[in-house]
């Protein structure tokens, strides 16, 4: 069984700064492509980033440009999500999964999930 569990989240004001993290026991972030969606209250989740094991990244939604960056390091099997200029918007809960696939923007190829990290941006 596959685990990941995220954490970093948390209640901050527009303007700051969070990294989340992704971890998980054992190799599988050395065989795994790993993404980063969110999910707002009311809205379906959405494709935030993904990155290969070699450290090749989607690119960014317009509105999280310039601010979000995904990183890896596959020794301690955890992915970051470094989140910059944090807006009442990027409030959701965030979660980490993992595909066999390659770069997917897709939930649904994605094969296991962590239980999320809610980040909460106060204006």
């Amino acid at each position: 069984q596959v685990q990941l569990v995220e954490s970093g989240g948390g209640l901050v004001q527009a303007g700051a700064s969070l990294r989340l993290s992704c971890a998980s026991s054992g190799r599988i972030f050395s065989r795994y492509t790993v993404g980063w969606f969110r999910q707002a209250p009311g809205k379906e989740r959405e494709f935030v980033v993904a990155i290969t094991v070699s450290g090749v990244s989607t690119d960014y939604t317009d509105s999280m440009k310039g601010r979000f960056t995904i990183s890896r390091d596959n020794a301690k099997n955890t992915v970051y999500l470094q989140m910059n200029s944090l807006r009442p918007e990027d409030t959701a809960v965030y979660y980490c999964a993992v595909t066999d696939r390659g770069l997917r923007y897709s939930r649904s190829e994605y094969i296991y999930w962590g239980p999320g990290t809610q980040v909460t941006v106060s204006s």
